[in-house]
């Protein structure tokens, strides 16, 4: 975990705010759900391998008996930092459904955490930032959250960027028709979803590290080789008839309509190696990949069993989350600096200034639309400038006499 300083905090806010209009255009609603949630919710089928990164909270008060014996993990522990932003809603949506509208679409942006190993970029408290769909069947909800989703990132100064979209039941197809049994397909995927890194050959001899059949391996391998540019209707057709009829149509429908809408701002492309990790998805899958960066910064899928297993009582389900951290990570390496509309303006107040005076001549600068800032006034005024400027100030005023104190601009440092 780690501290946010003043300058990365001001690309948040901005970014945050950006996203949250653009999505609000878009109809969306924000909703906000609890840090903690129940422990059996968590480490549930449907968290994947995050599931096993969980923070657990110990029970407390009267209900921590440690005097027990033979105490197990049940008798200690009740509650779990939540993980992502898409169990806690599914758990939102179970509980507040008799209040919410049958087509429901959220906006959530929190933290989150995971008990991951620290290491560049990879953080165990984070910030998330999703949309997702509760309530519609598939095409129409994908088609939306991907143009939402493209608006917010153009509205953050991202262009250029490529939509990559697939669908788990190719995923699925694709290891049925290499002869993989239905049991092993999690493992399949998991690895398949690494070939981005280690390659063709690398996930060949990983799945062979785990005791898949060389004709299993081979036929895997045939089905993926080439596969760059390949329409959807020619890959289905090497899958033969171990995919759905409805499925082809479907992607050409969203990749047609997304792309209509794309212009030349971003591109749109059928990609059918995209796994995305959590085992919890049922249908189209997506990510977003920015050119220069070998890490997508969003990403989602459709995940129509959540609900139902929760509740019982079935509800389609569709989500896409920015990754507010890599965006934030790419915006920092370019020294982005957020606009302000209010100039920040540092007032100057000599010793022996009343307080009243300093807070009068501070409201006045305000009405006016500058964002002032008191300050006792140094001896050295030069290097008291340079340090302000350092700190994102771009005017001052020297409080002095009784009328309006002039605001200058700050020009350079060491002046």
């Amino acid at each position: 975990m780690r501290d946010i300083l003043p300058t990365e905090a001001a690309i948040r806010d901005w970014m945050q705010a950006r996203i949250l209009e653009t999505y609000r255009r878009f109809g969306y609603t924000r909703i906000e759900t609890p840090a903690l949630e129940n422990i059996q919710l968590l480490t549930g089928d449907d968290g994947g391998e995050n599931a096993k990164l969980v923070f657990k909270v110990m029970k407390r008060g009267e209900k921590l008996d440690l005097g027990k014996p033979g105490l197990g993990e049940d008798d200690l522990v009740d509650l779990g930092l939540r993980f992502d932003l898409t169990v806690p809603l599914v758990r939102f949506f179970t509980s507040n459904r008799a209040q919410l509208p049958r087509a429901f679409k959220a906006i959530q942006i929190g933290p989150v955490w995971r008990a991951e190993r620290p290491q560049k970029g990879r953080y165990r408290q984070f910030t998330q930032c999703d949309i997702d769909i509760i309530g519609l069947e598939e095409g129409l909800a994908e088609a939306e959250l991907l143009v939402a989703s493209a608006e917010a990132l153009i509205a953050v100064g991202f262009e250029g960027f490529t939509i990559r979209l697939n669908d788990r039941r190719i995923l699925t197809a694709i290891a049925a028709a290499s002869g993989v049994e239905e049991a092993r397909y999690g493992s399949v995927f998991i690895t398949l979803d690494k070939l981005d890194k280690i390659g063709l050959e690398g996930v060949k001899k990983e799945l062979a590290q785990q005791g898949f059949a060389e004709a299993q391996i081979d036929r895997l391998a045939s089905m993926l080789a080439g596969v760059d540019g390949v329409s959807v209707e020619d890959f289905a057709r090497r899958l033969g008839g171990s995919l759905e009829a409805k499925v082809p149509g479907l992607i050409r429908e969203i990749l047609d309509a997304v792309g209509a809408d794309a212009g030349n701002r971003y591109m749109v492309a059928f990609d059918p190696t995209l796994v995305r990790g959590m085992g919890y998805y049922t249908g189209p899958v997506f990510e977003i990949a920015q050119p220069g960066y070998d890490f997508s910064i969003a990403g989602g899928g459709r995940y129509d069993r959540m609900v139902g297993k929760l509740s019982g009582e079935e509800a389609p389900a569709c989500g896409f989350s920015i990754g507010f951290e890599r965006v934030v990570t790419i915006l920092m390496d370019k020294a982005f600096a957020p606009p302000t509309e209010a100039k920040l303006t540092a007032l100057l107040v000599p010793e022996g200034t009343e307080l009243r005076r300093a807070l009068s001549a501070s409201r006045a600068l305000r009405s006016e639309g500058l964002a002032p800032s008191l300050f006792p006034l140094e001896k050295k005024l030069g290097r008291q400038l340079d340090g302000l400027q350092a700190s994102g100030f771009t005017h001052y005023a020297v409080l002095e006499g009784e009328g309006r104190p002039v605001v200058k601009e700050m020009k350079s440092p060491s002046r």
